[in-house]
């Protein structure tokens, strides 16, 4: 199912995502004069670290020792750049074309958690279908943003072709692993639907609470009729009841759209799932168990403190 809007008064043009995965994540593009928007699925730095100041000790010289004539007293050191927060919830837009600089297209979905591996590696989850592309092929290696524009609600969706690439950090990192998408719809192996971003330690640094939403723990889905929220980037916080099970994954009644694929869904502070769409989700410690078993990057899965 395919909900499509104009970005201008224009009809918008309707295209059937190429692989099977239900998905609730946002492609945007336009060519020319002419905007095309696509979203896939209908029900799918404040900043976190203080900046890291050069620590200087200023030693008064005696008043007879000046500099030598034609010399000057060597520079400060600068101010390191302050690090760019990065958590469950935020969200981000990747495959820009032609450049990040000047975008005509994007695809926008949202971060599940940040945390590391069993290496110390810094990390984050997201959806796989969001690094699937028309063909098939999983996009190992692309260019991961933080999206600058303000998160949505579920009255107010952040508006698609506002999302823009944090371009003052620059990427945040690059996507290292993309399993197997949901496949719900189609014919194709069912899977979690779970990628890994390799993070930039040089320019983002973890944070536990994105909008209203803080993760502190790791957990199982709550017993069903449970109240359980999702934090995503195109609608934000919206809540609903776990209603049970469907083979890998289970099931609730809480409010997806376009971009927000990828969404952490908590009970409470912890961490049970990622969003994907239909009112389904992926259980996070199945997705730990799977990475664990692949022994690559991501194996180990624990929050970042």
């Amino acid at each position: 199912m395919i909900a499509d809007r104009p970005a201008t008064g224009r009809a918008p043009t309707l295209r059937a995502a190429p692989f099977s995965a239900f998905s609730a994540f946002s492609a945007f593009s336009t060519t020319g004069s002419d905007r095309m928007l696509r979203t896939l699925g209908s029900t799918f730095r404040a900043l976190g670290t203080a900046a890291l100041l050069a620590g200087l000790t200023f030693t008064a010289a005696p008043a007879a020792s000046a500099a030598p004539s034609g010399t000057s007293a060597p520079a400060a050191p600068a101010a390191a750049e302050p690090l760019t927060p990065v958590g469950g919830g935020t969200g981000i837009v990747f495959r820009l074309s032609p450049s990040p600089e000047a975008p005509t297209s994007f695809y926008i979905c949202t971060l599940t958690a940040v945390g590391r591996d069993r290496d110390g590696r810094l990390v984050a989850l997201t959806n796989a279908h969001c690094f699937v592309d028309e063909q098939g092929n999983k996009l190992v290696g692309a260019e991961v943003y933080r999206d600058t524009s303000p998160a949505g609600t579920a009255f107010a969706p952040a508006p698609i072709t506002a999302s823009r690439p944090d371009l003052a950090t620059g990427p945040i990192g690059t996507v290292a692993y993309v399993g197997t998408p949901n496949n719900l719809l189609g014919t194709g192996p069912k899977g979690l639907d779970y990628a890994v971003i390799a993070l930039d330690e040089t320019r983002v640094a973890p944070t536990a609470t994105v909008g209203s939403t803080t993760i502190t723990s790791i957990g199982a889905p709550p017993a069903n009729g449970t109240r359980m929220c999702k934090q995503g980037h195109r609608t934000g916080l919206t809540c609903g009841i776990k209603l049970g099970t469907n083979g890998m994954w289970f099931t609730h009644l809480i409010w997806t759209d376009g971009g927000d694929s990828g969404s952490p869904v908590v009970d409470g502070q912890t961490l049970v799932g990622n969003a994907w769409g239909a009112q389904h989700s992926s259980p996070i410690l199945s997705i730990i168990d799977e990475l664990d078993a692949a022994g690559g990057i991501g194996a180990g899965f624990h929050l970042a403190s």
